[in-house]
């Protein structure tokens, strides 16, 4: 009786921390790089995709982001396909990303890995056109210096072989997407939500401290963007 009243503290202990924890990474803000930058709203517009678990970045291709992600194109990356309009890129966790392309493909092993660690893959993909109004789209404003830094980042997130990224081979969910090998371990508290975020705030885009679910993120960039 007396080890399941301890056992109950812990746990009541442990979540009460976990509350505060979550509470304080999305109600304070994280500094900006560039502290100049957080006020923005010169056209330049990328996307924010969400699903209930998972965020991506939509950037809307022109030469810019051709010429800096050309070198994905060896992996058969249709970047030049016509019709295109956004490359989306995610980073994620290799076995749960790789393994599960929907809902229905939710195995044990990949969401243990997921709760665990596990190596870190980018997944990137080319789209046509987006609707900016659907609810899971959030339209988000840099300055063009602030987009360039972004990118930078992206790039720098890739794992790289004599200069280029390393694709997965095998591993596509179908022709207009490819997996690579990526920087950085997956885990649940550090996974690919705080990556993305982590981005954005490269490109100006200000969130709070800590913001592991796409929620937390969205409510985050509510509270301290200045769009």
């Amino acid at each position: 009786m007396r080890f399941a009243i301890k056992v109950t503290k812990w746990m009541g202990g442990l979540m009460v921390a976990l509350l505060v924890a979550l509470s304080m990474g999305v109600f304070v803000p994280r500094p900006l790089a560039s502290p100049a930058e957080a006020s923005v709203g010169d056209g330049t517009q990328i996307l924010l995709l969400a699903n209930p678990i998972h965020t991506d970045i939509a950037l809307p291709v022109d030469d810019e982001v051709r010429a800096a992600f050309a070198d994905l194109a060896p992996s058969g990356l249709p970047v030049d396909m016509p019709g295109v309009e956004y490359l989306i890129i995610g980073w994620g966790g290799r076995s749960f990303y790789i393994e599960t392309p929907t809902w229905g493909d939710i195995r044990p092993l990949p969401v243990l890995k997921a709760l665990t660690i596990d190596r870190s893959v980018l997944h990137v993909s080319v789209a046509g056109p987006i609707d900016p109004a659907h609810p899971t789209v959030r339209p988000l404003a840099v300055t063009q210096e602030g987009r360039g830094r972004m990118i930078a980042a992206i790039r720098a997130s890739f794992v790289r072989d004599g200069g280029s990224p390393v694709a997965i081979p095998g591993t596509a969910y179908g022709f207009d997407d490819a997996f690579f090998e990526a920087k950085g371990a997956f885990n649940a508290f550090l996974g690919c939500n705080t990556w993305t975020a982590a981005m954005l705030r490269a490109g100006g885009v200000r969130t709070g401290w800590w913001t592991p679910l796409p929620q937390l993120l969205d409510l985050s960039i509510d509270l301290h963007h200045d769009a």
